[in-house]
């Protein structure tokens, strides 16, 4: 459950990446996926997130802390704008690679794809970056209530099979529905307690052996 949400601060250069010292869940996706209005969705809030009409307005990465420091959501640019010049795409490129490559708090990417349309050529980019790099993520279709229960089906099987994932690992939602934040939420707590796990290992791992007595 997600009890408390505040927008912490934006950062422009990779090299300015920040440490909270918590879990980091990235938002990705296309410019006009709806990354903005999935996190004020999922965090009760109508106006956390900046959300706009116009394609590509997050070009910078937006840090959300969630439950007073617990973890945090960081939501990326967004990536496809056609219209933007092409020095300001190898810059927003350049500050999400980086942000992907360095963060150590990062725990998972939920990459965010309109369910109405098949996955593009940089949603499947951005797959195999995060498949090359072994970095967890998990696919979540927006814009549900713009198509039939019969609709989305078929588009689940498409973008499963463009995305080269089952459509079992699709997490299906709809904002302006209201559904598919208990099976997100759901996620993230597994995505939490898991990270809380590896941790724990860590530490374990690194303690020295007691003397027997």
């Amino acid at each position: 459950m997600i009890k408390q949400a505040k927008f912490v601060v934006s950062v422009a250069d990779g090299k300015n990446i920040r440490d909270f010292g918590a879990p980091e869940i990235a938002i990705a996706g296309k410019s006009n996926v709806g990354k903005s209005s999935f996190i004020n969705f999922m965090v009760n809030q109508n106006k956390l997130a900046k959300t706009s009409s116009e394609p590509g307005r997050t070009r910078l990465l937006n840090y959300f802390e969630i439950n007073n420091g617990e973890y945090y959501f960081v939501d990326l640019p967004g990536y496809g704008y056609a219209k933007a010049p092409k020095g300001e795409k190898e810059k927003w490129g350049a500050l999400i690679e980086n942000y992907l490559r360095t963060s150590g708090n990062l725990i998972n990417v939920f990459v965010l794809v309109d369910m109405r349309h098949e996955p593009s050529n940089d949603d499947k980019m951005l797959i195999n970056y995060l498949y090359s790099y072994h970095i967890p993520f998990t696919v979540i279709a927006t814009k549900a209530d713009k198509l039939s229960r019969a609709q989305q089906q078929k588009a689940k099987a498409v973008i499963a099979s463009a995305l080269a994932i089952g459509q079992g690992d699709i997490l299906v939602t709809s904002t302006e529905k209201k559904t598919g934040k208990e099976a997100v939420l759901s996620r993230i707590d597994n995505l939490l307690r898991y990270a809380e796990q590896i941790k724990a290992s860590s530490k374990d791992d690194g303690e020295e052996p007691g003397e027997d007595l």
